[in-house]
């Protein structure tokens, strides 16, 4: 099975994914974990990614892309989740499926409204080595900027500051909302309000995929 799983930044996909990665097996794609891997082993894309990324704005599609593309077959299936972020890469990836013979089973989009995306992204924080995630308002680390796993710093990703989060708003209208009416067209679009508790949000999820509504 491959899932498309949408949303604006900080509805909640990554924690979704990984959680239904977990129990279902599926491989997880997150284009920004991936990208952040990237950039801190200092890699090429890293450095190329790193200007676009501390900025708010979106990667060049055709690095996304070629990134992406291999990750596709995976026999257990692909949970895809920040991918496609524009109208030019969904066309890419419906014909990477064509041709491979995988085409896409769902399309989920994960509904959250703008004010409370704002306070969410801009109290999320994340240890700068071994990158658990952290929430200064609901999930603080016990010492202010010092992780409780392995102790490196804590910190705030630039793309997370306050003046990021609006970009990243704004570029989401202009490029990846288009996605959303693209895939429409197409196909059924399963809509789910991501508002709730995390668990509650788990299992609106999981039985949207399973009936399909």
């Amino acid at each position: 099975m491959r899932i498309v799983l949408m949303g604006p930044p900080g509805a909640g996909k990554g924690t979704q994914a990984r959680r239904l990665a977990e129990s279902t097996g599926m491989k997880h794609l997150s284009t920004g974990d991936m990208l952040r891997s990237e950039v801190t082993t200092g890699s090429e894309l890293g450095l190329l990614a790193k200007g676009f990324m501390d900025k708010g704005d979106l990667v060049p599609d055709s690095t996304i892309i070629a990134m992406i593309q291999g990750q596709l077959a995976n026999p257990a299936g692909v949970l895809l989740d920040g991918f496609p972020r524009t109208v030019i890469q969904a066309e890419s990836l419906d014909e990477s499926l064509e041709v491979a013979g995988l085409p896409i089973d769902k399309i989920v989009h994960m509904s959250v409204d703008t004010e409370e995306l704002v306070r969410r992204l801009s109290s999320r924080a994340v240890c700068k080595s071994c990158q658990t995630p952290y929430n200064l308002v609901s999930d603080a680390p016990s010492i202010e900027g010092v992780c409780d796993k392995c102790g490196s710093d804590v910190i705030v990703r630039d793309d997370d500051k306050p003046e990021a989060v609006m970009n990243r708003m704004k570029v989401y209208e202009e490029l990846t909302a288009p996605v959303l009416n693209y895939y429409k067209t197409r196909a059924d679009v399963i809509e789910i309000i991501a508002t709730g508790t995390p668990d509650s949000v788990f299992e609106e999820l999981t039985q949207a995929i399973e009936t399909g509504n």
